[in-house]
């Protein structure tokens, strides 16, 4: 074996190495370059294809390549947001995991000098029929409940599906969104010839050093860490640390800071040099450590968590160690900005390694390999033979399905309320948030059904974006902003860089026909495990804007209210939740997403909620317009009656999970204004029903007490928790 074989180089990378550096690297070096060349952090696979999104816009303040995405909400507040992925750290433990991908994506946040405002997140698991999927997901919400609660931050939504493509290679995606008066704006750039480089936060150690090289490879018994090797998170050392920079914000003599994440001290230190067009000097020796004999190589590697890289002007570091000091940590002086742009790397006074900054975190060469879509499938037209249902037993076993039944279960583990800013939490279309000092808000979702993303990567994607900015409307909210995480398989696999493509398309189509640009995004490839891949799951979370939270609804509605259908329905059941039960499988016409309907509905919900024209609000997703209704019935605690579809197969209407489409509660003496407004952005109106009553109603087909719905509703997550 080569000795750049050893650090996961190829030899196109070797070469371009020696080409950059002008010599041969030193086997430090190279265990840089190999870490820092990593699929994980350099995304040698996406980047040229992620220059297709829509980056800017008119309150788009920063963009893709800092350490979260800012967008303007006004009155000169800046809201912060990113969303990232820690899903092999855990498969391995699941509670440390997802514990350290909550406390990173949080100081991803405050190191733009935002304070952490509110948590979302996304999780995908194997089916819950195993004990051991039961196992990770136990231990991978009270690991993101652990930390966020300690931390003080509201976790007011989230999503999660079940799949057995996930079996071997569960996800576990973790958003946080800040809050940061632009004035006070920070970055994680180095600059200014002689500022002082602190290392601030817990010690170093030797914990999740081959971290980042474990993200970059498929899932594997021999090459996944001992849970001893793994980065332990120390959600009490977190909120110290988050408080110590939050009251550096604005300080004069502070010009950067980083979370030591992935890589370590090596991707912070090269990557704040490389966007100052500067070079760092480091003296290792220095670093504070928690135990002896720590190599130089290992404190550049080390993931230990909760640490941070300030770059401090030399008058103010007294002053900013003291801020530490006062919270109980350390911030050790560790070396300088320098004129030139290396990345030079001491050990008690002897260079031991100098790379030039840029080689370490942009030279790294793209990889563009083969795409082929997979051959097209068989066309199967068996769905449209299906016998016709047993309607109510259809219904309640939807409304029991793991994909589709209450999470309040799951939820109830997070505090969503801690700090009173919540105006609407878990359980809801979208979580809402009044801003301080304001009666302005903001509104956040989460979304990916993977299913349609499997059945076609483009389209849904499309779908992915579009109903998180419908989640996002039905508060009344207007979608701003997107950040993403593309959790695909091996991008070595032709079908799956195709897919990875594809996705990657529709999200800037579907972003662009909203408005809604890209500002921060996560990849995470090598998902897969047991030779399984797991379906594409890019996940999208829209941010939104609230002019005014107490005008904002929620998905109840009241005594005597109509329902009308927004949009309109496809019949078509392919990739749906209720073709799978029935079925055996999603395979099946697949209703396509309409982007101007999609933007045309994104105008009409937040102008007519605003407007007090629309009470109540739920968009059509998983198990179709009758869980829709269904959800709302739940959530207002009435029955409703609604008319059945006159054409075609009812079914095919009811549980069709066709996009573009809302069902709003209205009152009777606002469905002129409603209509009005409707046909001006080109919306169908259709009238549905109302709502009163202890009973559930759907024509002929369906009459069922509410009490019944609930029931199965609940489903099997309250088992899963209390272990039964």
């Amino acid at each position: 074996m080569k000795i750049w074989q050893k650090y996961g180089l190829n030899q196109e990378e070797y070469h371009a190495i020696l080409e950059q550096m002008g010599r041969e690297p030193n086997e430090l070096e190279l265990a840089l370059f190999g870490v820092m060349w990593s699929e994980h952090c350099c995304y040698k696979h996406t980047r040229h294809l992620l220059k297709e999104l829509p980056t800017q816009g008119p309150i788009v303040v920063q963009g893709p390549g800092e350490n979260a995405g800012v967008i303007d909400a006004g009155d000169g507040l800046g809201v912060a947001f990113k969303l990232e992925s820690h899903n092999h750290p855990s498969a391995v433990e699941p509670f440390l995991g997802a514990a350290t991908g909550v406390g990173g994506i949080v100081r991803d946040v405050v190191s733009m000098g935002a304070r952490p405002f509110a948590l979302l997140n996304s999780l995908r698991l194997g089916t819950l029929d195993s004990e051991h999927n039961r196992w990770l997901l136990r231990g991978i919400v009270s690991g993101m409940a652990d930390y966020g609660n300690c931390l003080e931050v509201p976790t007011v939504a989230g999503e999660i599906y079940f799949d057995p493509c996930y079996d071997n290679n569960p996800l576990v995606n973790a958003m946080c969104i800040g809050l940061v008066p632009l004035q006070h704006l920070t970055k994680g750039t180095a600059a200014g010839l002689g500022n002082r480089v602190l290392a601030a936060g817990a010690r170093t150690g030797r914990e999740g050093i081959a971290g980042a090289a474990f993200a970059s490879a498929e899932l594997a018994e021999e090459t996944s860490p001992d849970v001893s090797e793994m980065q332990p998170g120390d959600p009490q050392a977190g909120k110290k640390l988050m408080e110590a920079c939050l009251e550096l914000t604005g300080h004069p003599d502070v010009v950067g800071i980083q979370d030591m994440g992935a890589a370590g001290l090596t991707s912070s230190s090269c990557e704040m040099a490389f966007r100052g067009d500067c070079g760092i000097e480091l003296e290792l020796s220095l670093v504070p450590t928690k135990e002896e004999g720590i190599s130089p190589v290992d404190l550049l590697l080390s993931e230990s968590q909760e640490r941070m890289l300030v770059i401090v002007k030399p008058g103010g570091v007294k002053e900013v160690q003291e801020v530490f000091q006062r919270h109980g940590l350390e911030a050790a002086d560790i070396g300088e900005v320098t004129e030139g742009k290396d990345l030079v790397l001491l050990w008690e006074g002897q260079e031991v390694g100098r790379i030039p900054a840029a080689a370490l975190a942009n030279g790294v060469p793209r990889r563009n390999p083969d795409r082929r879509p997979p051959e097209p499938a068989p066309v199967n037209d068996s769905w449209k033979n299906l016998p016709q249902p047993e309607y109510e037993e259809a219904l309640l076993s939807l409304l029991a399905s793991p994909n589709i039944s209450s999470r309040a279960a799951l939820w109830s583990q997070f505090d969503y309320q801690t700090d009173g800013s919540t105006v609407q939490g878990p359980g809801g279309s979208a979580g809402v948030l009044r801003l301080p000092g304001s009666k302005k808000g903001i509104a956040a979702a989460v979304d990916c059904n993977s299913t349609y993303c499997f059945l076609n990567p483009r389209e849904g994607t499309k779908r992915a974006v579009a109903e998180a900015a419908r989640n996002v409307a039905c508060t009344g909210a207007k979608p701003a902003a997107v950040t993403n995480c593309l959790n695909f398989p091996s991008p070595e696999d032709p079908e799956q860089y195709w897919a990875l493509a594809e996705a990657i398309k529709g999200m800037g189509e579907a972003c662009r026909a909203l408005g809604t640009p890209v500002v921060s995004g996560n990849v995470s490839l090598y998902n897969e495990g047991g030779g399984v891949a797991i379906n594409p799951t890019p996940v999208i979370s829209m941010v939104g804007l609230v002019d005014d939270v107490e005008k904002t609804c929620a998905i109840g509605p009241e005594k005597g209210h109509t329902l009308v259908l927004l949009g309109k329905i496809q019949p078509l059941p392919g990739g749906s939740e209720y073709l799978r039960q029935t079925a055996g499988s999603s395979a099946g016409a697949v209703p396509t997403v309409d982007l101007e309907l999609e933007a045309a509905l994104c105008r009409l919900l937040p102008a007519a909620i605003n407007q007090g024209i629309i009470k109540a609000a739920q968009d059509v997703s998983e198990g179709g317009i009758a869980v829709t209704l269904a959800e709302m019935a739940l959530a207002g605690g009435l029955g409703i009656e609604v008319s059945a579809p006159g054409e075609g197969r009812p079914d095919f209407w009811l549980f069709s999970e066709s996009p573009g489409a809302v069902v709003a509660a209205v009152e009777e003496e606002q469905l002129a204004a409603l209509k009005a407004l409707a046909a001006k952005e080109g919306v169908p109106v259709s009238i549905l029903g109302s709502v009163g009553g202890s009973e559930f109603v759907i024509g002929d087909l369906i009459q069922l007490p509410v009490a019944r719905l609930e029931e199965a509703w609940a489903g099997i997550l309250p088992q899963v928790f209390s272990r039964e």
